[in-house]
């Protein structure tokens, strides 16, 4: 089926799933199974939105979500609700590039979750949000969000882990607004989880503090390039990791 074909099918199943909402708000509708009614629209606009997508019209599939949205929870179904929100949110942050209504459906999605205590994927949520409000610049959102992520999963033996590199990210975020406030967070989150103290991620920080208050360009490059050569740093990682190098003093603003 080629795309127009899919948007017909869309289009037709939007307008089924809308009769079936309309009817159900009916005094007869609401007496002959309004709820099953309104659960099959749902279902409707699902099936709506994956045809929509598969043709790129992604403002109507976003409309069929929104909609199916806005009947979950007045039902109370705030599960199925976050998952609609986070299907937005990537189609924000992939296809439309809008980065802002991302961030707000990705934070809509964990508050859902975060309420009916699905807090893995809440904190999954919530990384994304971290990761894009950084990228943005708004660091103490970013810092907020990791933190809490951090003291999440610091003390499920599972997720532990996982808790050094959510304060190794806080860190970094700290690091480019003040160097101070960098070593002070630090000194904390040893405090909060001894294990951190022991982590490559920390170790690599106090040398990068080290390198900033000398102002030594080299010295942070050096200490950047030895912990990669072991544990690969990622895009987002070395993107802050350079935005705390420009403020050394005639730097010039690469890792090399």
């Amino acid at each position: 089926m080629d795309n127009s074909g899919k948007e017909k099918e869309a289009m037709q199943l939007m307008a089924e799933a809308d009769k079936k909402v309309k009817s159900s708000g009916s005094f007869l509708g609401g007496m002959f199974g309004g709820n099953h009614k309104v659960e099959d629209a749902c279902e409707m606009y699902a099936r709506a939105a994956n045809m929509f997508k598969m043709a790129k019209n992604w403002s109507e599939a976003i409309n069929c979500l929104n909609a199916a949205i806005e009947i979950y929870t007045d039902m109370g179904r705030f599960t199925i609700a976050a998952k609609h929100h986070m299907t937005i949110a990537e189609v924000y942050e992939s296809e439309l590039v809008d980065i802002e209504k991302a961030i707000a459906h990705y934070e809509q999605a964990a508050d859902y979750y975060k309420g009916e205590e699905s807090n893995s994927s809440a904190n999954k949520c919530l990384l994304k949000v971290g990761f894009f409000s950084a990228q943005l610049e708004q660091y103490a959102k970013a810092i907020e969000i990791y933190e809490q992520v951090a003291t999440n999963t610091m003390d499920n033996p599972l997720l532990k882990y996982n808790a050094k590199e959510y304060f190794f990210k806080a860190a970094l975020c700290h690091f480019i607004v003040d160097e101070l406030n960098a070593k002070l967070a630090i000194e904390k989150y040893e405090g909060m989880f001894p294990a951190f103290s022991d982590s490559r991620e920390c170790k690599l920080l106090k040398k990068l503090l080290e390198a900033h208050e000398e102002q030594n360009s080299e010295a942070f490059t050096e200490a950047v390039k030895e912990f990669d050569s072991i544990s690969r740093l990622d895009q987002w990682q070395t993107t802050m990791l350079l935005r705390i190098k420009k403020t050394i003093q005639g730097d010039a603003g690469d890792l090399k």
